[in-house]
C-alpha cells in the first residue's frame, strides 16, 4: 500500500499534467450520470410508493376536494413523462417542489436547515482528522518493528470497539452522562458553541478510530522506505523525518478514506440530529417521512445524495493532483 521510493518531482509533475485533466473530465461525466440516476430515483420514489401520497400526507379527515386540489397543484394528475420533464425543468431553476404539510417551497426549508447540518458535519470531520492523524503517527512510531506490543494491542482493540459503536447510540450515552447526569453540556438544540460538543463527538469518534488505524498502517510502511532510511543516515532530527518526509507520503490513503468519511458523516447526521434535536436536514427528513411529506423527502434525499457524490468527486480530483499514480487504474 505504501510507496517504496519517492518518485522524482519532475516525473510526478509530468504525470500530473498529462493525466489529471482527462481524469477530472471522466470523473465529472461520471458525477453527472450518477446525479441523473439519483434525480430519476427520487422522482420515481413518490410514484412507486403504494397509495396516494397526498391523501396519506393530508390525513383521512381531509376532504376529497382538498386532496384533488393539492394533487392538481403538485401536477400529479399529468402523465408521468410530463411530470418527469417538469421535475427536471424545476430542478434546473432551483425548484425542488412544495412541501405538502407546510406549503412552503422545499428549497426554502433546505436553505434554512442546511447550514446547521453542514457546520455539524464539517466540524465532526475536522475533529476526526485532528485526533486521528497525530494519533496514527504516534502509534506508528511507537510500535514500529514490533515494539511495545501491549500498546499496539490496546490501540487495535480500543479503535475497533470505538468504531463498532453506532453514532446514534454513542450520542444517547453522551447525553445520559454529560447532559443528564453531570449537567455539563446542553443536550438539545443549536444554541451556541457548547451545543456542538456532544453531537460532534458522537459523529466523529468512530470515523476518527478508523482513520487513525489507516494512518498508522501507512506510516509503518513509509517508515521502512529507502528515502526514510536515507534521511536517518543523514542524521536528520526524528521530528523532521516523521513530519516532512514520512507523513506527506503516508497521507494518500488517509485522504482517500477521509473523503469517504466526510460523506458518511454527512449521512450520519440524519440519526445524530434526531438524538440531539438538531435543527438540520436530518431532523427534517425524519419528520417528512413520519408525515408522508414525499416532496420534502425527495428534496432532502437529493441534497444528501448530491452532497456525497460531489464530495467523493472532489476528493478523487484532489488525490489525483497530489499523487498521479492514482489515475493509472483509469487507463
Amino acid at each position: 500500500m505504501s510507496t517504496a521510493v519517492a518518485p522524482p518531482r519532475e516525473e510526478v509533475r509530468r504525470a500530473r499534467d498529462s493525466r489529471w485533466p482527462r481524469f477530472v473530465l471522466r470523473r465529472t461525466w461520471r458525477l453527472l450520470v450518477s446525479l441523473w440516476i439519483l434525480v430519476t430515483a427520487a422522482f420515481l420514489m413518490i410514484h412507486l410508493i403504494p397509495g396516494d401520497p397526498v391523501r396519506t400526507a393530508l390525513g383521512p379527515t381531509a376532504s376529497a376536494e382538498l386532496v384533488a386540489a393539492k394533487r392538481e397543484s403538485l401536477g400529479l394528475n399529468d402523465p408521468l413523462p410530463v411530470q418527469y420533464i417538469d421535475y427536471l425543468r424545476g430542478l434546473l431553476v432551483g425548484d425542488f417542489g412544495t412541501s405538502i404539510q407546510s406549503n412552503l417551497p422545499a428549497i426554502d426549508v433546505i436553505t434554512v436547515r442546511l447550514p446547521a447540518t453542514a457546520s455539524l458535519a464539517l466540524l465532526a470531520f475536522a475533529f476526526a482528522v485532528v485526533i486521528s492523524v497525530p494519533l496514527g503517527v504516534i502509534m506508528a512510531v511507537a510500535t514500529r518493528r514490533g515494539r511495545r506490543r501491549k500498546l499496539e494491542l490496546g490501540f487495535a482493540t480500543s479503535s475497533v470497539l470505538v468504531s463498532a459503536i453506532p453514532d446514534f447510540l454513542l450520542g444517547v450515552a453522551l447525553v445520559a452522562v454529560f447532559g443528564v447526569s453531570l449537567g455539563w453540556l446542553p443536550i438539545a438544540g443549536r444554541s451556541g458553541p457548547e451545543s456542538y460538543i456532544l453531537p460532534v463527538i458522537a459523529l466523529s469518534l468512530g470515523p476518527a478510530a478508523v482513520l487513525a488505524r489507516i494512518v498508522r498502517v501507512e506510516m509503518l510502511g513509509v517508515l521502512e522506505a529507502d528515502f526514510v532510511r536515507t534521511a536517518r543516515a543523514k542524521r536528520l532530527p526524528a521530528w523532521r523525518i516523521h513530519l516532512t518526509h514520512a507523513l506527506p507520503n503516508a497521507v494518500t490513503a488517509a485522504l482517500t478514506l477521509g473523503g469517504l468519511l466526510l460523506g458518511s458523516l454527512v449521512v450520519g447526521t440524519v440519526l445524530v440530529e434526531n438524538v440531539f434535536a438538531w435543527p438540520g436536514l436530518g431532523s427534517t427528513i425524519v419528520s417528512a417521512i413520519q408525515t408522508k411529506d414525499y416532496p420534502m423527502v425527495q428534496a432532502t434525499v437529493l441534497v444528501y445524495g448530491a452532497g456525497v457524490l460531489i464530495i467523493n468527486t472532489v476528493v478523487d480530483a484532489v488525490l489525483a493532483a497530489l499523487d498521479p499514480r492514482t489515475t493509472v487504474g483509469e487507463h
